[in-house]
């Protein structure tokens, strides 16, 4: 099986180049490691707030399972003779989440809010966003199409049993929901993999972070994906990703057994009732009060100052000095694009680490030492 447009549609970029020895796929793997979008995931949440515990789960990470699940699962499908790109897969997976907010969905759901709703700020269409338009200070990182289209459509909240390219492919700058499919294998492929990265991976994290207990988990769960107490996460994987080469070998889709992809949505059912929506976990109020202030606070200062960047330069907080550090360099940009304050906003704010927004509420309603 093999992706059903020609391969330099998904090669295309936005400003050509001449290719390198890399190759183009490659190529963007390093554009995405080197961004400081991606050096930011190491601190932004994947399940848990800022976590202290080095052994729970970042975004960092998460990308990192996410770009590895897919390269093999492709890697497994070409065994069977699928042509797929384990490098265009790789690069997705780096990319996919380069948008994601602080605090992760508390945080995106937050900013949906903030900036008025009714899908203002979707993750997946924001990752495309960062890559495209807002990395390297307004110029992006020029990623081939395969890729952007990879990212933009990954949408790691629909569980389908399978899925197979779009009809043509995506007009990326026109999507505005998740109701999207990708252009490419590649896509479908990492569009899984995120699922597969996750969905044990928090499980284990849940443990680690008292929230849940082993005996807690299904039976039903610890059958179909061969889980043992000192093998979780490793088990679910191996299970999912050799589920999905085993069916989809003779297929057009990439797609589950009905066995494992109702033992997926027992897990998630699992996962969000005794991990992401337990007590233990609903900080939500705080993230909401945190990135809230934040966008309130500099959107009163941009009523005040605009676009003089030396006002914000002179302030006693380095947040409002880097907001007007951002606005500088961003100015150009945001005027051809004719952005409003609370795109402006949001692009700023969900570029913040968990951290970054913790100092920065600090910032804003402590008062600085006077010696």
């Amino acid at each position: 099986m093999k992706n059903p447009f020609p391969e330099e549609i998904y090669l295309a970029r936005t400003y050509p180049k001449q290719e390198d020895i890399r190759g183009a796929y490659f190529r963007d793997q390093t554009a995405i490691i080197h961004s400081a979008p991606f050096r930011r995931l190491k601190h932004k949440t994947q399940v848990f707030y800022a976590p202290q515990n080095d052994h729970i789960c970042t975004r960092i990470e998460h990308v990192m399972h996410v770009a590895t699940i897919a390269k093999t699962i492709c890697k497994g499908l070409n065994f069977y003779g699928w042509d797929l790109n384990v490098e265009m897969a790789f690069a997705i997976g780096l990319g996919h989440d380069l948008g994601h907010a602080p605090f992760g969905h508390d945080g995106e759901t937050i900013l949906n809010e903030l900036m008025g709703g009714n899908g203002a700020f979707i993750h997946e269409i924001h990752s495309y966003r960062v890559v495209e338009y807002l990395a390297n200070n307004g110029q992006g990182l020029n990623l081939t199409f395969g890729v952007k289209d990879g990212i933009i459509t990954h949408n790691g909240e629909r569980y389908e049993q399978k899925l197979k390219p779009a009809d043509q492919p995506n007009d990326l700058d026109k999507i505005t929901s998740r109701r999207v499919v990708p252009s490419s294998y590649e896509g479908c492929v990492v569009r899984f993999s995120d699922k597969i990265a996750y969905l044990g991976r928090d499980l284990e994290d849940g443990i680690t972070a008292g929230f849940i207990n082993f005996d807690e988990i299904p039976q039903k769960v610890k059958k179909i994906f061969h889980i043992a107490e000192n093998r979780i996460n490793s088990a679910i994987i191996d299970t999912l990703v050799n589920d999905i080469i085993e069916n989809s070998k003779d297929s057009e889709y990439v797609q589950l057994s009905t066995e494992r992809h109702e033992g997926m949505l027992e897990l998630v059912r699992f996962n969000y009732k005794n991990i992401y929506l337990n007590d233990k976990h609903l900080a939500f109020p705080y993230a909401e009060k945190i990135l809230t202030t934040i966008f309130d606070y500099l959107g009163g200062l941009f009523d005040k100052h605009g676009w003089d960047s030396e006002s914000y330069t002179k302030h006693s907080l380095k947040l409002v000095q880097h907001f007007g550090h951002y606005l500088r360099e961003m100015y150009d940009f945001y005027h051809n694009e004719q952005s409003d304050i609370k795109r402006i906003l949001g692009d700023y704010i969900a570029g913040m680490t968990d951290q970054y927004a913790i100092e920065a509420i600090k910032q804003i309603t402590l008062p600085n030492p006077v010696v």
